[in-house]
C-alpha cells in the first residue's frame, strides 16, 4: 500500500489532489515560489490531520501546511512533499460575546471572522489587504501584523489558545480562553510564528474587541517624518491611545499606485513627499455622539489637532474623510500595497522594522547604498509608521542574482546599524533563510535548532524553512 493509499483510507480519495487538480495550491501569491508536491491533502478534521501526520512521520515524508497562500516568503512551497491544506477546517465554532472570544478552525478566512464578529457588534482587529483569502492558521503561523498593530498588537497579542498536531501525530490541546496562565512554558507562543515547523495549528481561541462607534480618518501631508511622529503622539495622548492606523506612503508609493490604478484619485490636489493615513476609532459613547453642532467629538479632535499643527507648519495639507465612501477610498490606497510593492517588474522585497524615530534615517542611509549597487534602481516604500515596520521594495531593470543579493545585504546592514530587525511581519520561509544565517544571534539559532530537533526529530514538518541548517 502506498502512502497515498494509506492517507486515502483516512480522508477519502477525493480529498487527495494531484497533477492539474493540485495546481491552485502549489503556487504562492507572488508567483515566485512553485513546487511539485507529492499531493495536496484536504482533511476535514484535527483527527484526520493527526492520522496523516502519523503516517508522514513513520515514513519520514515531508509535510507542508498551507492556508490561504497569501505569504510572501515561500514558506508554503511543497516540492516533493505532502501539502496539507487546512481550508476545510473553516468552522467558526463559537462567538462568546461576554468573554469576547471566538473559537475557530484554522481554515476560517480572516474576513469571515470579521463578519461574524461584526454581527455581534464586535471586531476581530487583525486586518490587511489579503483578508479575503488569508486564513487563521496562516496568520497564526506567521504572527501576522497588518495595519492595526499600533492599537491592538500582532496576532500573538490576539490569541488566547491553540490546538496543534505535533510531528508524531499527537494532538496538543492548548485551547484555553484564559488571559493568565503561568502553568509552565508558553507553548502557544512557541508555535505561533513557527510557520508550521513545530506543529500544525488546527484551531484557535482568538480575542475580540469592542467595535468602534465612530471613526475619524484622514490623509495628512507633513514636511518630515518627525512631524508625523509628533502628530501620532499628540493624537495618542488626546484620544487615550485610540489611534488604530498610522500609515506612511511616500511620493514613490503614491506615484506607483496611480500608475497601477489609473482610476484612483490622488490623495491631495498637489503631490507631497510624505503622506500619512491616520485613523482613530472611538469606542466610548461620548467620543462618538454628535454634539449640538452635529460634530462628532473624535472627528473634532482630529480636525483640531491637524489645524493646530498646520498653523505651526508641522502639517502641510490634510483631507479628512467626510463619509464612509471617502474613508473606503483612503483605505483602498493603502490596501493596494501588495500590488504596489511586488507586481509589475523585477524586484527585491524586504519587510523590516526599526525604532519609530529611525524610519527617516533608514531611508536616507539606504538610498545611496542601493544606488551605488545599481544607479537605475527604483525604490518604493510603505510603512506601518505607528509600529516602525517598513516594507521596502527595489525595482530593477534586469534579473541579476548578485545585484539582488547585494541589495538585500545593504538593507540588512542599515537595519542592523539602527537596532532593527530584518523580519517584521511576513515571516522567514525560504526567502530569508540566508539572512537568518547572517544576522540572527548564533546562540538563538542553536536554541531554535535544538527545539526543532526535540519536537520534530525526523524533520518532516515544513523542512528547510525558517531555521537555517547549522
Amino acid at each position: 500500500m502506498s502512502i497515498l493509499d494509506e492517507i486515502a483510507a483516512i480522508i477519502g480519495p477525493d480529498r487527495i489532489l494531484t497533477d492539474r487538480d493540485a495546481a491552485p495550491y502549489v503556487t504562492d501569491w507572488t508567483g515566485q515560489y512553485a513546487g511539485t508536491p507529492l499531493a495536496v491533502l484536504r482533511p476535514g478534521s484535527t483527527q484526520e490531520i493527526a492520522g496523516i501526520v502519523k503516517i508522514a512521520n513513520a515514513t519520514r515524508t515531508p509535510i507542508v501546511p498551507v492556508s490561504g497562500h497569501t505569504g510572501l516568503t515561500g514558506a508554503t512551497m511543497g516540492q516533493d512533499a505532502l501539502m496539507l491544506s487546512v481550508d476545510r477546517l473553516n468552522t467558526i465554532h463559537n462567538i462568546d460575546t461576554q468573554a469576547r472570544t471566538a473559537t475557530v478552525g484554522a481554515g476560517v478566512v480572516l474576513s469571515s471572522l470579521h463578519d461574524a464578529a461584526d454581527a455581534h457588534d464586535l471586531i476581530f482587529p487583525l486586518t490587511f489587504g489579503a483578508r479575503g483569502s488569508a486564513m487563521i492558521g496562516g496568520v497564526l503561523s506567521t504572527n501576522a501584523g497588518g495595519v492595526n498593530v499600533v492599537r491592538y498588537g500582532n496576532t500573538r497579542d490576539l490569541c488566547l489558545g491553540v490546538e496543534v498536531v505535533m510531528a508524531d501525530g499527537r494532538i496538543m490541546n492548548l485551547m484555553s480562553a484564559l488571559h493568565k496562565d503561568n502553568s509552565g512554558l508558553n507553548l502557544r507562543q512557541l508555535v505561533i510564528g513557527a510557520e508550521g515547523t513545530l506543529g500544525i495549528i488546527t484551531a484557535a481561541v482568538m480575542k475580540l474587541k469592542s467595535k468602534p462607534k465612530a471613526y475619524a480618518t484622514a490623509m495628512v501631508a507633513v514636511p518630515a517624518l518627525d512631524n508625523a511622529l509628533t502628530l501620532l503622539n499628540t493624537l495618542q495622548d488626546a484620544s487615550g491611545g485610540a489611534v488604530e492606523a498610522f500609515e506612511y506612503m511616500p511620493r514613490s508609493y503614491v506615484d506607483r499606485h496611480m500608475t497601477l490604478f489609473p482610476d484612483a484619485r490622488a490623495p491631495f490636489d498637489q503631490p507631497y513627499d510624505i503622506n500619512i493615513m491616520v485613523e482613530i476609532g472611538a469606542t466610548a459613547t461620548h467620543d462618538a455622539t454628535p454634539g449640538p453642532d452635529g460634530e462628532i467629538p473624535i472627528a473634532a479632535l482630529l480636525e483640531n489637532t491637524l489645524g493646530a499643527m498646520m498653523e505651526d507648519g508641522q502639517v502641510l495639507d490634510a483631507v479628512i474623510a467626510q463619509n464612509e465612501a471617502q474613508r473606503t477610498e483612503m483605505w483602498a490606497r493603502r490596501e493596494a500595497a501588495g500590488e504596489v510593492a511586488v507586481k509589475g517588474g523585477i524586484f527585491v522585497n524586504t519587510d523590516v522594522a526599526v525604532p519609530l524615530d529611525k524610519v527617516a534615517t533608514f531611508e536616507t542611509q539606504l538610498t545611496p547604498k542601493l544606488k551605488a549597487i545599481d544607479p537605475d534602481c527604483q525604490e518604493v516604500i510603505v510603512s506601518h509608521l505607528g509600529d516602525g515596520n517598513i516594507h521596502h521594495t527595489t525595482f530593477l531593470k534586469r534579473n541579476d542574482p548578485d545585484v539582488m543579493a547585494a541589495m538585500v545585504e545593504a538593507v540588512e546592514d542599515v537595519v542592523q546599524d539602527l537596532g532593527g530587525t530584518f523580519s517584521a511581519e511576513h515571516g522567514i520561509g525560504l526567502s530569508k533563510l540566508e539572512t537568518m544565517r547572517r544576522r540572527k544571534d548564533s546562540v538563538a539559532l542553536d536554541a531554535m535548532r535544538a527545539i526543532k530537533a526535540a519536537l520534530d526529530p525526523n524533520n518532516i514538518l515544513n523542512p528547510g524553512k525558517v531555521i537555517p541548517s547549522a
